[in-house]
């Protein structure tokens, strides 16, 4: 009989908020699993658990040890996958050896805890009901901006990672690309904990220099933004070759709205009742 692979979530920062539930999983397994080891060692140290064999599992060894560890599984060990800090799996490596445990049929149960994504959503005082997480943004300025470009045109709120060395940078980009509110989260749960929010530009004045710690970064939800960006794109097109009655009462059926509201659109954006 196989063992069995926990997915166990350990601490964004406070080691009070690893769950009993993890440190018994903890104790109890054969094999650790985990993104780093010495990390990992400390949060052990913390429960008073040593002599568990600890195996390093991170995106450049990834494919090779998942295989090693679905060995051990079908020999009746269990494992625990453990990343650096927070929930495995969100953003961090562990993919490969969840879909090998599934292809060879072995038990998967999830130990759920701390996330640095829902614990910054659960103080975030903007519209962010719907949301889009995004992980870390693009390193290079020109990727950065057209992945943010793209995501705005969405209704969705938009949660992403950033280092302390590119929020600046980040920050300077949607200051010019939204006038979206922003909640940035920093050093959740640890002792320099704290949280800013306002317009990018606000931000980005109330942000220490030099910044420190990993960051999250919520971007409030745009519908109204984002409907009134859609319902202008549908008219321009429909207006090369419509009048502006048919135009608004078509723009209505393919992206909803209020028929009356998209003809006086209507008329602000066709050149021709401009004229008259």
């Amino acid at each position: 009989m196989s063992g069995t692979l926990y997915v166990v979530a350990t601490p964004i920062g406070h080691l009070g908020d690893l769950s009993q539930r993890a440190i018994a999983t903890l104790k109890q397994v054969q094999i650790i699993a985990a993104e780093d080891t010495r990390r990992s060692g400390v949060l052990l140290a913390h429960i008073g658990h040593s002599g568990c064999q600890m195996m390093s599992l991170h995106d450049h060894n990834e494919t090779m040890v998942s295989r090693k560890i679905i060995a051990r599984l079908q020999q009746g060990d269990s494992v625990a996958l453990v990343s650096d800090a927070g929930t495995p799996l969100i953003n961090d490596p562990g993919f490969r050896l969840l879909q090998l445990a599934s292809q060879h049929g072995v038990q998967v149960v999830p130990i759920p805890g701390p996330s640095a994504v829902i614990t910054a959503l659960s103080v975030c005082p903007l519209p962010c009901q719907h949301w889009r997480y995004v992980g870390f943004l693009a390193s290079k300025s020109s990727a950065r901006r057209q992945q943010l470009q793209s995501w705005l045109q969405h209704a969705e709120a938009i949660v992403f990672f950033e280092s302390p060395h590119r929020i600046r940078k980040t920050l300077e980009e949607l200051t010019e690309l939204t006038e979206r509110r922003l909640f940035l989260a920093r050093e959740m749960t640890k002792q320099h904990e704290s949280f800013l929010q306002g317009s990018a530009s606000d931000v980005l004045q109330q942000l220490a220099d030099p910044p420190k710690g990993e960051f999250v970064g919520i971007i409030e939800a745009g519908e109204a933004a984002v409907a009134q960006y859609q319902h202008q794109q549908v008219l321009q097109t429909l207006l090369q070759e419509l009048a502006p009655a048919k135009a608004a009462k078509l723009a209505a059926q393919i992206c909803g709205g209020n028929k009356k509201h998209l003809y006086e659109l209507a008329l602000t954006l066709d050149p021709k009742s401009q004229r008259n």
